[in-house]
C-alpha cells in the first residue's frame, strides 16, 4: 500500500516561500530549495534592520537637533541638558524635525532654554 503524504499542506508550504520570493533573480524565485534559503536569508536581514534603522535614525535626529542648534549658539549635548532641566518633554524626533522644517519653532524652544 503506498504510503499517504499530505499534498495538500506540502504544496501550501512551497507555494507560501515561492510567493515570498517573487521577484528574486533567477533561480532564487522559482527553485524551492534555493528560494527557501534565500527567503530565510532576507528575513534575518529583515530582523536585524528593524532593530538597525531606529539607531540610524536616532542618530539622524541628534546630528540635525545638533545643526539647528549651533546655528543659536549652543552644541547638541547643551541644549539637551538644558532641555530636561527645565522639564521639557520634546523628543529628539520632534525636535528634529522643528530644527529641519521649522527653523522659527526651534528658535523658540532655544531660546525657552537660554
Amino acid at each position: 500500500m503506498p504510503r499517504s503524504v499530505n499534498a495538500v499542506a506540502s504544496r501550501r508550504r512551497r507555494k507560501k516561500v515561492l510567493d515570498l520570493a517573487k521577484g528574486y533573480w533567477g533561480s532564487r524565485s522559482k527553485v524551492f530549495t534555493v528560494a527557501k534559503n534565500t527567503v530565510e536569508k532576507g528575513l534575518q536581514y529583515a530582523y536585524r534592520d528593524r532593530k538597525t534603522k531606529k539607531r540610524e535614525f536616532r542618530a539622524l535626529w541628534i546630528q540635525r537637533i545638533n545643526a539647528g542648534a549651533r546655528q543659536h549658539g549652543l552644541s547638541y549635548s547643551a541644549l539637551m541638558g538644558k532641555l530636561t532641566a527645565n522639564g521639557n518633554q520634546l523628543n529628539r524626533k520632534v525636535l528634529a524635525d522643528l530644527a529641519m522644517n521649522h527653523p522659527e519653532a526651534f528658535k523658540a524652544v532655544v531660546d525657552t532654554v537660554k
